[in-house]
């Protein structure tokens, strides 16, 4: 990983990053949950500038088109496992009213009077 750093007006500098580098923090943010936000941070990079390279890479342009690797960074599908027969027993809210939250804990099998409520307390 290679990070060079370019003169681009007198006083100014930008500095350039290989194409390793960009692989590896592409790959970073394709993965499921993560913040590309706190990768760009984590990396000393601007976000903005991050998400135009992930959405380069998506177009297929990539952040360096002349890059051999390009086209190895593939997004991840995570499977998901979910029973038919399970249902939560209870349905969970907070209500936020100025500096006031209420909590609620409202049986599934009762969601029609859950709805009653919560147009009385919002009212």
């Amino acid at each position: 990983m290679d990070t060079k750093v370019v003169k681009a007006s007198p006083g100014r500098t930008r500095r350039r990053h290989d194409a390793e580098f960009k692989a590896q923090v592409i790959a970073a943010c394709l993965q499921p949950g993560v913040s590309l936000a706190a990768i760009a941070l984590a990396n000393g990079l601007n976000a903005n500038m991050l998400r135009k390279w992930v959405r380069d890479h998506r177009m297929g342009a990539g952040p360096d088109s002349s890059s051999p690797d390009r086209g190895q960074i593939r997004p991840t599908m995570v499977p998901a496992r979910i029973e038919a027969n399970e249902v939560p027993a209870d349905i969970r809210i907070d209500v936020r009213r100025g500096g006031t939250t209420v909590q609620l804990a409202w049986p599934v099998d009762a969601v029609a009077s859950l709805g009653r409520c919560l147009r009385e307390l919002l009212g």
